[in-house]
């Protein structure tokens, strides 16, 4: 409307007529539909994008709006309206009030192009199909009692491990009796063994570093670019520029996955035609099997097998060793804690037993360490997006279907009002109340690292088994230092899985008394 017609009287008793009418006839509709506040700083048409481009990374930037917003805000990414949720109470409400309704993923570029057309359960829709495959995941490779059946694996790979670093200090000791160690690539190759075994029966033997070196870097580019939004999920309509290249790229990666998945399943397939398969079935034996069995019908057979052993592999081999970086690098930063850690498994378990996983309940301390480590540095700080499947109310506000869901689960878990000190490594924290019963299992929602709600990381049995165990072992056969005894940097870095930003060299030397010599 032209601003100068405003000046004449007929359309001002026209505006102000209209004004008055919506007021009274419209105000209590308005406020039922309230919307969650949006922050300031949007740029035109691409939104919000601005802030996930550092240095500092999203979770943090958006984790300090708190304070101006809420712990509820709405930004923009794009065309896309997205619900910031920073705070437990409303991710209590969302992840039981309104769980179904947020159980989806949203359909966004990298889900198809990396997901097999969306047909990777873990970027799948919520559905028939999601729930099926959540049951045989579950059953077949990731509950108590197929852990607990899987568990020689663990320990073979945990031993060969540990002899990998013995035979470092007898080669390159320096006079001091130390070897300097890339504990990240350590914990990296351990982590890839046990799961490349897991799934499709494999392992990278000793002369083979080259290879699983170039694996774990297609590993970590891959879950990279899965966490990346594109022009096309912001801007559908632009969607065609592939600005940057991000779509080129991923299409690069998910061929060179698919080319070696593709070649392990054609391994499987001839062995089990020969009958060479005996005793215990990997997890593509048995995803095989089930796809035989019929229970996936309109469903690629290929895509299926592949994209579920990929989700698998990928995301708990990489998110593993993250969380054990952070864990080492708290300690080294923290000696008190690394001492008190090492003087109870000296104490509980002695010096001249190995610690086994059937020890890991006595070692309070141990699981303290976990805990105030996934409180700190959360593998996922943004989880995986959601989307809301029907209008719905999130503390108060109307939230529209089609909604995208980020809960940021840093900022809830360094919530100064339920934290104290929350920027602090406390692990003592969880030793008296009013943390004693707090577990990161997904009911305590002051601390949910794998998330809350029927979709929650499946795989948190496997992660806490590997942490605890590869931990202890650690602690209970080596001193273990920085270089010149300086500080670990702490810099996070951005993107879907909250790696540390620099690498982390250390120097390990036997434990006095260590129960095996060199």
């Amino acid at each position: 409307m032209d601003l100068n017609t405003l000046q004449q009287n007929y359309f001002s008793l026209l505006f102000v007529v209209f004004f008055v009418v919506y007021f009274l006839f419209f105000f209590n509709k308005t406020r039922k539909n309230n919307h969650a506040p949006e922050t300031s700083g949007a740029w035109p048409v691409v939104g919000h994008f601005n802030l996930f481009g550092g240095p500092d990374p999203p979770h943090i930037v958006l984790g300090s709006m708190v304070a101006k917003y809420g712990p509820v805000f709405t930004i923009k990414l794009g065309l896309r309206s997205v619900l910031m949720v920073n705070g437990w109470e409303a991710a209590k409400e969302i992840f039981t009030t309104h769980d179904a309704i947020v159980s989806s993923r949203p359909m966004y570029t990298a889900a198809k192009l990396l997901g097999y057309n969306y047909v990777m359960f873990g970027v799948s829709p919520y559905g028939p199909y999601w729930r099926e495959m959540r049951k045989i995941t579950t059953l077949e490779l990731l509950s108590n009692r197929r852990l607990e059946q899987l568990k020689h694996v663990h320990v073979s790979e945990l031993e060969n491990s540990i002899e990998n670093l013995y035979e470092k200090l007898r080669e390159k000791r320096d006079s001091e009796g130390k070897v300097l160690v890339d504990i990240v690539k350590w914990f990296g190759e351990l982590n890839m063994n046990v799961m490349l075994r897991l799934v499709s029966g494999k392992r990278y033997k000793i002369g083979e570093e080259d290879e699983m070196n170039r694996f774990r870097e297609v590993v970590r580019e891959y879950f990279d670019y899965l966490g990346r939004f594109v022009v096309a999920d912001a801007i559908p309509f632009l969607g065609w520029l592939d600005l940057g290249g991000h779509e080129k790229t991923m299409k690069r990666i998910a061929e060179k996955m698919d080319r070696i998945f593709g070649e392990w399943l054609r391994e499987h397939r001839t062995k089990k035609g020969s009958g060479e398969i005996v005793g215990e079935k990997n997890f593509m034996d048995v995803m095989i099997s089930a796809v035989e069995a019929g229970g996936f019908a309109g469903y690629d057979a290929d895509a299926v097998i592949k994209s579920a052993c990929l989700d698998i592999l990928a995301s708990s081999a990489d998110t593993i060793t993250v969380m054990l970086t952070w864990a080492l690098s708290l300690l080294l930063n923290n000696r008190h804690a690394l001492q008190i850690a090492k003087d109870e498994i000296d104490n509980t378990i002695g010096k001249n037993k190995q610690v086994d996983d059937s020890d890991i309940n006595k070692l309070v301390y141990l699981q303290a360490v976990v805990k105030e480590t996934l409180r700190l540095y959360p593998a996922a700080p943004f989880g995986a997006p959601r989307v809301f499947s029907k209008d719905c109310t999130v503390s108060g506000y109307h939230v529209p279907k089609g909604t995208w869901l980020i809960v940021n689960l840093s900022s809830i878990q360094r919530d100064p009002c339920i934290w104290s000190d929350p920027l602090d490594f406390r692990p003592e924290r969880f030793l008296s109340e009013p943390h004693t019963h707090v577990d990161v299992k997904g009911r305590n929602f002051e601390l949910i690292p794998f998330g809350a709600g029927r979709r929650h990381c499946p795989g948190i049995a496997l992660s806490l088994q590997t942490l605890h165990i590869v931990l202890a072992t650690l602690l209970q056969h080596f001193d273990i230092y920085m270089p010149n005894d300086e500080k670990v940097d702490m810099t996070e870095s951005a993107g879907l899985i909250n790696a540390k930003a620099s690498p982390l060299q250390v120097q390990l030397v036997p434990r006095e008394g260590s129960i095996r010599s060199i």
